[in-house]
């Protein structure tokens, strides 16, 4: 039969750790707030998508429409914090989408770019009335989409 002393046992063996509790990723970071969510709406696909995906990529929540009847749609349902809409579309030009999205989501941020003249016609009729929409010029470089984002 084998004895140990207390002193013994102390000096000989070290206390096996107690296993510390498994944290969840809630514990170990605080609630993050949600990524803004960005609509992105262009006829042109290759538009839209890129966008989208930069924007995904630079810490947002993007989706890509590609009809303007499309953006009211989605836009009731996604509940966006930001429109980003090419003006001149078939359908529905971004303009009009703007300001019907904007009646459903008074708050939302909305930034119209063109690469077409007939833009600034359509943007004097919203401006009659009332509407005042921030306007970029097509082609748009990623970095100055993004600092007014988030400007």
């Amino acid at each position: 039969m084998l004895c140990l002393s207390p002193v013994a046992s102390e000096s000989r063996f070290a206390e096996a750790p107690i296993p510390k509790k498994q944290l969840s990723a809630q514990e170990i970071m605080p609630e993050t707030k949600a990524k803004p969510k960005v609509l992105v709406v262009d006829d042109e696909r290759v538009i839209a998508d890129t966008l989208s995906m930069i924007l995904n990529q630079s810490g947002f929540e993007a989706r890509a429409i590609y009809s303007g009847e499309g953006a009211v749609e989605l836009a009731r349902t996604f509940e966006p914090d930001m429109l980003i809409s090419d003006v001149i579309m078939a359908d529905l030009n971004g303009i009009d989408a703007a300001i019907r999205i904007r009646a459903l989501l008074p708050s939302i941020k909305i930034l119209l770019f063109s690469g077409q003249a007939a833009t600034a016609d359509l943007l004097e009729k919203a401006r009659a009335q009332g509407y005042e929409f921030e306007i970029l010029a097509k082609p748009v470089h990623p970095q100055d989409l993004l600092s007014r984002l988030r400007g």
